[in-house]
């Protein structure tokens, strides 16, 4: 299926404090990328950290969601596991608090064959009646989705794209040969944000876009529009913002950069910790010269 959403997609960040998730600072968040004019919230994906929740955590958070969100934009959960049963079980509790679509990252650690990743997919696809996007990350998982596996993929009427963050243009244009009357392609990788657009992609779902929503939003319509060459001026002010947003393992960073602009997004759980403090410094620096206010 083709259409589910475009434009630009946050994967944004999940705030804990010593009680748990932290919704006061959530709602914030949420409301931040509203007014941004975001096309599209997915909560539970890698920058949520959700291999570090429960299931109980992940259903309050879900509920909360789709209430606070209220239609004003997609709503989108993370849902994928290295146990399909679990996969299953979270799309569906997903589907039943209202979400209007899925993530399904591959399985990790069990390194599934190109066949299993079919499987898995039909098997998540078929236990709802929501779009569900695959999530390709090969550098996180150790398993990559290759082009003509998608193409498969593509064939299962819910499934409505691939958030692609393998880093490799040549199989992405490959995968975009083979799926692009089936289903949408979406940016994974902020560093790519721009050539995916420009080659087709239907949007992106940023890691970046929890810090300048707004500026993500733009470069996804200027390409839309064909002003490609504003475009890239945009994109070239974004990359080393992008960058230092993963000079440490995703979401370190990019919750540290949340909290020096003021939102009290706390810590991520461990085993991840704080950022180190050179790491830090180059954070502050790359917002600083993007014009980003330092709060904290």
């Amino acid at each position: 299926m083709k259409g589910f959403f475009q434009g630009s997609g946050t994967a944004l960040i999940t705030p804990f404090d010593e009680n748990g998730v932290n919704y006061e600072v959530l709602g914030e968040l949420i409301e931040n990328q509203i007014a941004a004019g975001t096309d599209a919230i997915i909560l539970l994906g890698t920058t949520g950290e959700p291999s570090t929740m429960t299931f109980e955590e992940e259903h309050i958070l879900m509920e909360y969601a789709v209430k606070k969100i209220n239609g004003r934009t997609k709503v989108i959960f993370g849902c994928g596991s290295n146990n399909t049963r679990d996969a299953v079980y979270t799309a569906q509790a997903a589907e039943r608090f209202g979400a209007d679509g899925l993530l399904a990252v591959t399985p990790y650690y069990n390194k599934c064959t190109q066949n299993g990743l079919v499987e898995y997919y039909k098997a998540i696809c078929e236990s709802v009646s929501i779009p569900v996007i695959a999530y390709n990350v090969p550098g996180r998982t150790g398993v990559e989705i290759q082009p003509a596996t998608m193409a498969k993929i593509a064939e299962i009427p819910n499934i409505a794209g691939i958030k692609d963050a393998g880093g490799n243009m040549s199989k992405t244009m490959e995968t975009f040969r083979l799926v692009r009357e089936k289903c949408d392609v979406y940016s994974g990788e902020d560093a790519l944000n721009f050539p995916i657009l420009a080659v087709g992609g239907a949007g992106v779902i940023s890691v970046l876009s929890n810090i300048v929503p707004a500026e993500v939003k733009k470069l996804c319509t200027l390409v839309k529009d064909g002003k490609l060459a504003e475009a890239m001026e945009l994109n070239d002010r974004l990359l080393p913002l992008a960058s230092a947003c993963f000079v440490e393992v995703n979401p370190i960073p990019v919750k540290e950069a949340m909290n020096l602009l003021g939102f009290d997004a706390g810590t991520p759980r461990a085993p991840l910790t704080r950022m180190e403090t050179a790491n830090r410094e180059k954070l502050i620096t790359a917002m600083q010269n993007f014009g980003l206010e330092i709060k904290a």
